[in-house]
């Protein structure tokens, strides 16, 4: 049996780590104490061989920098974002600290509360070492299916962009403009990620598969989005000091919405919905960015 260790004790941590204890001793640590059977200090986790890291996007650089000792871990990134401060991705980030061959990014559809009610879920493991992956993807539980893939970039563009795509989708639920404008949204919210994974390099079967199209629809459609809910609070004319506050969790679509817009700005990609997303979390009306859509 192996032990892995988790790191970030919110719902998405507590959630994975409930699911690999069905194969493995798992512990748990967070920046504050929580009442878990096998909460552990920082220090005795990062012994672990195999380490699950759930801490945000826009705090996992400077965490890196205060916390992490690398002893030749294997990690499995377990958030999604891109850094808003400088436009880095998660695997640049990490790169910092632990070889590319150790790291593997979780990707696919998976909201935290049905993975801990043992629901079926099928997600992907990418790493640039298929050895890195296959390990991790061993050590899930019979009730997760998994899938391994090499393209790490994929992975980080869909597990990123879909929460901008899911702000977007409930500030149209908000408007209640209608399952036609929904799934307009949706679908040309995935031609637009592709469109930026492109530019990077990413494979066209990552936006098609369980990363981009899975994850996308799923987040993009359901208030247990933290994502979605964000849009619903800004289509009622909430800013999104006022809407962060009401869900008390963070929201990685609107540090991943301003990470894209200097992107988009500095390398020419036309991101239209990523573009009305950033406009409305810096206080334009929800309805002038629909008609400005429409009208493009």
């Amino acid at each position: 049996m192996n032990t892995i260790g988790v790191i970030g004790a919110g719902k998405w941590g507590e959630a994975l780590a409930f699911a690999m204890s069905e194969k493995n001793e798992v512990i748990i640590t967070s920046r504050t104490s929580r009442e878990w059977p096998n909460f552990k200090s920082l220090d005795e986790v990062l012994q672990c061989r195999y380490l699950i890291i759930t801490v945000p996007a826009q705090q996992i650089a400077q965490w890196l920098k205060e916390n992490f000792t690398y002893n030749g871990q294997k990690i499995l990134v377990a958030a999604k974002g891109i850094e808003a401060s400088s436009g880095r991705f998660l695997n640049d980030i990490y790169g910092d600290y632990v070889p590319n061959e150790n790291l593997a990014f979780l990707s696919g559809p998976s909201f935290a509360v049905e993975v801990k009610q043992k629901l079926p879920t099928a997600l992907v493991i990418n790493s640039a070492s298929e050895e890195t992956a296959r390990e991790f993807a061993e050590l899930f539980p019979s009730f997760i299916r998994t899938y391994t893939s090499s393209d790490v970039i994929g992975a980080e563009i869909t597990g990123a962009y879909k929460n901008v795509i899911a702000i977007a989708a409930g500030i149209c639920e908000g408007l209640s403009l209608g399952h036609n404008a929904a799934a307009s949204l949706i679908a040309r919210g995935l031609v637009e990620m592709q469109r930026f994974g492109k530019a990077y390099g990413a494979k066209d079967e990552s936006f098609l598969g369980l990363s981009g199209a899975g994850d996308l629809f799923l987040t993009a459609s359901s208030s247990m989005s933290r994502n979605y809910r964000v849009g619903l609070g800004l289509a009622s004319g909430k800013t999104k000091e006022v809407v962060c506050s009401e869900i008390g969790e963070v929201s990685e679509g609107i540090g991943t919405a301003y990470a894209l817009h200097e992107i988009a700005q500095e390398r020419g990609i036309y991101l239209p919905i990523a573009a009305e997303v950033y406009a409305i979390l810096e206080g334009k009306s929800p309805r002038q960015s629909l008609k400005d859509l429409i009208e493009r």
